[in-house]
């Protein structure tokens, strides 16, 4: 029993999709372009944005130049959008924008066009070019149109993009110290600072760095000590003038006084071994 209905299921699945191959050879062969078009745009209305956009497109050459191609490229554009082909949407907004500059609908293609960028961004552990394309073609939308009710969300979408650049920045630092590689994770720590000094992370960033440029000094050869320990005390100072209120001082101090004391250890031990002539 349960096998015949499987049959059945299998029977109508391709009756029914022999019917829509039908009709849609139907629609492709018809020379009626104002039918053909009228179906493209029912199609679309009906989120069937793969058969739409192969219709739009057959019909380029029919309308192009007339009243009704600006919208026919339009919703191509979005039945791209719609399938999740980023790239090709986002090419196809900028083609819209360069036939059309002064369309109506030019403020709401150009946010499109930047927003293709932002879902093209890649998980956090893979390159983040997209993303920060994503941050500069935002900026560019809320520039050029200091009046759209789309700025709120442009401006959350750079946020969004700012963090996850951050994050990835992070990521990178912390590596480096993990595997002990002490200067270059103190290096992307002070970076992270300088490039995000408004984040609420910042005195962690300027912490890491100056624990991280103690780790260097106290596995640097003997010679090399002294003046890398004395990196660490001007790391804490500029900790001390930033972020003088800061829950994290106490921790950044005793960092400090490590190095002071290696310090003073090491001028004792000149004293007691003078240079040899």
């Amino acid at each position: 029993m349960r096998y015949q209905l499987s049959l059945f299921a299998s029977f109508v699945f391709l009756l029914f999709f022999s019917s829509c191959n039908s009709k849609f050879n139907k629609i492709v062969k018809s020379k009626d372009f104002e039918y053909k078009l009228k179906m493209a745009d029912e199609y679309f209305e009906s989120k069937d944005y793969r058969i739409a956009q192969q219709l739009y497109e057959e019909l380029y050459p029919v309308y192009k130049g007339t009243d009704k191609f600006e919208l026919l490229y339009y919703k191509d554009a979005f039945c791209f959008y719609y399938m999740k082909n980023y790239r090709d949407a986002e090419n196809f907004f900028k083609g819209f924008l360069e036939v059309f500059p002064n369309s109506v609908k030019a403020e709401e293609v150009d946010f499109m066009h930047a927003l293709c960028f932002y879902k093209q961004s890649a998980k956090l552990e893979l390159e983040q070019t997209n993303t920060a394309k994503s941050i500069g073609v935002m900026q560019t939308f809320i520039n050029t149109h200091p009046g759209s009710s789309r700025i709120k969300e442009a401006t959350e979408i750079i946020d969004i993009c700012r963090r996850k650049l951050e994050d990835k920045e992070l990521r990178g630092a912390d590596l480096y110290f993990k595997v002990g590689q002490y200067r270059a994770a103190a290096i992307c720590y002070n970076n992270l600072l300088n490039n995000y000094p408004e984040s609420v992370q910042a005195d962690k960033y300027k912490l890491q760095g100056i624990k991280a440029y103690y780790k260097f000094a106290r596995l640097s050869v003997a010679d090399k000590q002294l003046e890398r320990f004395e990196k660490v005390l001007s790391e804490f100072q500029d900790f001390n003038d930033r972020f003088p209120e800061s829950a994290l001082k106490e921790e950044a101090k005793e960092f400090s006084n490590l190095s002071i004391n290696n310090i003073n250890e090491i001028k004792n031990e000149q004293i007691k071994t003078p240079t040899q002539l």
